[in-house]
């Protein structure tokens, strides 16, 4: 399992987990100490996981950071961790004072769920007010994951994510402005747009139009964005699916240039059976059959996309008939002998009525 696959995995327990955790000390134990060995770090290793770490403040001393996690005897990551029903915002002025006394270049201030990133790219040694990466753990996307990777044991390079930080911290506020203007566009916002297509005076009336227009035309550019991007994909899909019915409809009936094949003379007379029902429906040249190593598919106009029935005689058990209903389902009957296929002919000609 891949590191994208691990943090998705986590992010599920997690959302399960939470109604069962009542306290911070359990939020530690059952979301955040996980996290940080999800991060290739052995928790219970005090010189790669220091709990309780002392970061002495002035005259008080004995302060105490939940996490640090170390490199070479140094911090190189301080945690502050709070219950997963805490608001995380109040308590960034305590990290605050904990990463101006150590010699971490990046800081945590996280409740479990929701997970923030400091370092200190105003001003050198001092924490910065804003996060320059946060998720939430239940709902992380892949983007953010590449990101989190950075800070994974077997990554980690401080001069790499500082070289990143700035733009990531940018680029999400820039994310956050911009969502914020096309919900409610403030004036400074729509008077650069109305300028460009108003000749006139913008007086107040007229920028409340463009206020309305604005939002409109917002929301008309982001749906159209998304409609041309799913039948792109769609798009995509339909020629893939095409090339694949392509390449089997090509194929040889009886699969016979597949050697590891063998169509048996059971496997036939089931054909000519489904055949034999399905005429009073369709013309039987339309019924073709394609023979694979794990079963007898039987489809209409030789199209894979047109599934009537699989015969499974391969076990020397018991034989089954597969028969697609609505939605291009399975329904798996026993057969006691061939001629119980007769006693599906109402699902069969059902099958074939659905395309």
């Amino acid at each position: 399992m891949d590191f994208k696959d691990e943090v998705k995995q986590f992010g599920l327990r997690t959302e399960k987990m939470i109604p069962q955790i009542q306290t911070e000390e359990a939020t530690k134990n059952a979301l955040i100490m996980p996290f940080i060995k999800l991060l290739g770090y052995d928790v219970f290793d005090p010189f790669e996981v220091n709990p309780e770490f002392i970061a002495d403040i002035g005259i008080k001393k004995g302060e105490k950071v939940d996490y640090a996690i170390m490199k070479d005897g140094e911090p190189i990551i301080i945690i502050e961790c709070k219950h997963h029903l805490e608001k995380l915002d109040p308590h960034n002025s305590q990290l605050f004072r904990y990463f101006h006394v150590c010699k971490a270049k990046f800081s945590l201030l996280t409740n479990g769920l929701q997970y923030r990133f400091y370092t200190d790219l105003v001003d050198a040694n001092k924490m910065d007010d804003k996060p320059f990466f946060e998720f939430n753990i239940a709902d992380i996307k892949d983007a953010q994951i590449e990101e989190l990777k950075k800070f994974h044991k077997s990554y980690f390079d401080v001069e790499n994510i500082s070289n990143t930080a700035s733009d990531l911290k940018f680029t999400n506020e820039l994310k956050a402005l911009i969502t914020s203007e096309l919900k409610e566009p403030s004036p400074v916002f729509v008077k650069h747009f109305a300028s460009q297509v108003y000749q006139g005076k913008l007086t107040e009336k007229i920028l409340a139009q463009f206020t309305e227009l604005v939002k409109r035309s917002s929301h008309q550019v982001l749906n159209d964005a998304i409609t041309n991007r799913l039948k792109t994909a769609l798009g995509k899909e339909e020629a893939n699916s095409n090339q694949i019915e392509t390449q089997v409809t090509n194929e040889p009936v009886m699969a016979a240039n597949d050697q590891t094949v063998v169509t048996t003379e059971e496997e036939l007379e089931g054909y000519h059976i489904v055949r034999a029902i399905l005429r009073q429906k369709v013309d039987a040249k339309r019924i073709v059959a394609r023979d694979v190593q794990s079963y007898f598919g039987i489809l209409l106009d030789d199209n894979n996309r047109k599934p009537i029935c699989r015969l499974y005689f391969n076990s020397l058990s018991k034989k089954t008939i597969g028969i697609f209903g609505e939605g291009r389902v399975e329904t798996k009957y026993d057969l006691e002998s061939l001629d119980d296929i007769y006693n599906y002919s109402k699902e069969l000609e059902t099958a074939v009525s659905n395309y």
